[in-house]
């Protein structure tokens, strides 16, 4: 009954320690996914430049970047946008991926 009773809390703190990487995607794979797929877009044509701003998370631990429509749009140098799509990976919820890809003038 006592290693019954470890075995649980061992098997319960393993679990809570335990984290996972993941992004919001239309379609997610357990071992590996890369998707792109669009956010918003105007009926004007693409624009000529592009912006990127990315965030990663490993083990659904650590989280860092700014992965923001405006960041992107900074990074390109862009004032107006056009369209806004993300890339988003995951390998094995380990570490993931979001980037969101802004065009634009």
């Amino acid at each position: 009954m006592k290693k019954a009773i470890i075995l649980a809390a061992a098997v319960a703190a393993a679990a809570s320690l335990s984290g996972c990487a993941a992004v919001a995607t239309p379609l997610n794979g357990v071992l590996y996914s890369d998707v792109n797929y669009p956010i918003t877009a105007t009926s004007s044509e693409l624009g000529s430049k592009t912006g990127e701003a990315t965030a990663t998370s490993i083990l659904g631990i650590f989280a860092s970047g700014d992965a923001s429509v405006a960041a992107a749009a900074k990074a390109g140098g862009i004032t107006k946008i056009k369209t806004v799509d993300v890339k988003a990976s995951n390998i094995l919820t380990l570490y993931a991926k979001y980037t969101v890809v802004v065009t634009g003038e």
